[in-house]
């Protein structure tokens, strides 16, 4: 079953490469009026235009957003509105994965994680929701990580912003039950995409594709459920371990290859432009 979303207004953050591209055209294919917002200015103009070249150019908007800003924040949706109308839709995807032992980890590094991941999806869920309540209606979607249900070595900062996604989430949920707004979780293993550069995945899983991770915030407003898992079997295999005794999940863990997977076997030059960009830009 799917919903007519012909004319719906759709914001995705971290709209200019990546999940948050793949997830426009997705939407742009059913029929909605896509904006997409990105902290690089010329990144996200050239994701306008490659999406306009595929549909009515008049149905793509953009502008740069800093989702640590709330100012920036508001001012972004307050353009989505003035050139579309009332928001329907809001997916929260930006965000930045640096690797490495939290110990070598600058501070700086930590708080603009924390900043990105953590409060910039909390910032825009709440600049959402004020605009959708007084409607009764609106569906918020927020892109955390299977490191929202799991650990890895490298990835502690990371796993604890996607951590806080997913309760903060979990929480608003419950928050607007029955108000017509909707919260929901998408839940992405390893993804072919920059973030992941220099990894190699985990040992016996395939990686998700962009459109994959797409195709399943789509299915969420379509069919409203709190969350869903790319890929179902990776997500299977983290859920699992939920029920076995730590020793044993963490022995299954490392028989994934999770311990050195975002440390000793990451590829550094595959991935040093990346890093550049998510630590500094």
């Amino acid at each position: 079953m799917t919903t007519d979303l012909t004319g719906r207004v759709v914001a995705i953050t971290g709209g200019a490469r990546g999940i948050g591209h793949a997830t426009a055209a997705a939407f742009l294919a059913r029929g909605a009026r896509v904006a997409i917002g990105d902290i690089d200015d010329v990144a996200v103009k050239e994701g306008a235009t490659a999406l306009e070249s595929t549909t009515d150019a008049t149905r793509v908007h953009h502008d740069t957003l800093d989702v640590t800003d709330p100012e920036s924040f508001d001012r972004f949706l307050d353009g989505v509105e003035a050139t579309f109308g009332p928001l329907d839709v809001l997916v929260n995807n930006a965000g930045i994965m640096p690797v490495g032992r939290v110990v070598d980890e600058p501070d700086a590094v930590t708080r603009r994680v924390l900043d990105i991941n953590v409060l910039g999806v909390i910032t825009g869920s709440k600049l959402a929701a004020r605009r959708m309540l007084p409607r009764g209606r609106g569906h918020i979607v927020n892109i955390a990580s299977a490191a929202g249900e799991t650990y890895s070595p490298g990835l502690a900062t990371y796993c604890a912003s996607k951590f806080a996604v997913v309760g903060f989430t979990d929480a608003a949920r419950l928050e607007h039950r029955g108000t017509g707004v909707e919260f929901s979780l998408v839940m992405p293993s390893f993804v072919n995409t920059e973030l992941t550069a220099g990894t190699s995945g985990a040992r016996g899983f395939r990686n998700a594709e962009p459109e994959e991770i797409a195709r399943a915030v789509v299915s969420l407003v379509d069919r409203p459920r709190s969350r869903v898992r790319v890929t179902r079997l990776f997500g299977a295999a983290v859920v699992s371990q939920k029920f076995l005794p730590r020793p044993l999940a963490e022995a299954m863990s490392r028989a994934l290859g999770a311990d050195d997977v975002f440390l000793g076997a990451v590829d550094q030059g595959a991935r040093r432009a990346y890093e550049e960009r998510a630590r500094h830009s």
